[in-house]
């Protein structure tokens, strides 16, 4: 197991070098800088500027300047943000973002699997037709829709939460961006346990299983739901990286002072450093959250072993 798990950090390390290599230069070759805006700053102020943050060494020195910075830990600092440092901005709103994409992804899971797991079982039935219709709609439909619809309707013209804002992280603040969140979530997840289960269920375990006299409840519970659960665990490990790091639209959205929000104004105001910060932050969860998925695989999968 050990080994297995050495192995797959070394593979991800020329992975992540080759994420940030791409990123690196994209941002740098893009129209704009750090230090343009409305107010056109005199040249000598702006050239004093770049030499303080490097900006003005060539290219590739640049690029090696921030690897040697990235490889002790230093993320450099915001452009923008002026009293902060990238990783105190990332450590601020990460744990944020967490606790929104926590709760989104235990929503989903709650939902999505029984939905799933019902749906396999009435295979074919009215109650499988509403719940894989109500899954394509929460999969057409994107979280940018839904967001505004829920804060117009529940924050707005009903007034039973509020619409936007962080509030130090209170339930009523949390009700609609964890669902918005969840949403398209909960339909992906429906979906492929839905046919996950009706694959397993036709397997010959389970005929056995069925031959030895248990009731159908026994072989959904006992033999059927854990390897029914593979390829929604394989989705989880990106998915929760992606949700943690990625809710951008539903933290702009709702004001919610996040990881995603972050970057899409590192992005808006060219702050180079931010923007590299939280894509090293979250290749890096990915690579854990994959590596946690291939793990839980022996855990709900006796035949996967992972032998050092």
């Amino acid at each position: 197991m050990l080994s297995y798990i050495l192995k797959r950090l070394a593979f991800a390390i020329p992975t992540l070098l080759i994420v940030i290599t791409i990123s690196f230069f994209l941002m740098r070759v893009a129209p704009g800088g750090p230090f343009d805006g409305e107010r056109q700053l005199p040249p000598e102020i702006e050239a004093n500027l770049e030499a303080v943050y490097h900006l003005d060494e060539p290219l590739p020195m640049q690029y090696l300047r921030y690897m040697n910075n990235l490889v002790h830990g230093d993320f450099g600092p915001s452009f923008k943000y002026k009293d902060f440092s990238v990783t105190e901005l990332i450590m601020q709103g990460f744990p944020v973002s967490l606790e929104i994409g926590g709760l989104a992804i235990a929503l989903a899971l709650l939902i999505g699997l029984p939905l799933g797991v019902i749906a396999a079982l009435k295979r074919n039935s009215a109650a499988d037709y509403f719940v894989m219709s109500l899954a394509l709609g929460g999969i057409a439909v994107p979280n940018f829709v839904i967001a505004p619809i829920m804060a117009l309707v529940f924050g707005v013209l009903l007034g039973w939460l509020p619409a936007g804002g962080w509030n130090g992280g209170a339930w009523p603040n949390l009700v609609l961006p964890v669902v918005a969140l969840s949403i398209q979530q909960i339909a992906y997840i429906a979906r492929m346990m839905r046919a996950s289960m009706i694959e397993t269920l036709g397997s010959h375990f389970i005929r056995t299983a069925r031959a030895k006299g248990l009731n159908e409840m026994q072989v959904v519970m006992r033999h059927a739901l854990r390897p029914a659960m593979l390829p929604v665990v394989s989705y989880l490990g990106p998915a929760i990286a992606g949700i943690v790091t990625g809710s951008v639209v539903i933290e702009q959205i709702f004001g919610i002072p996040g990881i995603g929000r972050y970057f899409v104004q590192g992005a808006l105001n060219r702050d180079y450093t931010l923007v590299m910060g939280t894509v090293v932050f979250y290749g890096a969860l990915i690579v854990l959250m994959n590596l946690l998925v291939d793990l839980l695989y022996s855990v709900l999968d006796p035949q996967i072993r992972y032998d050092d």
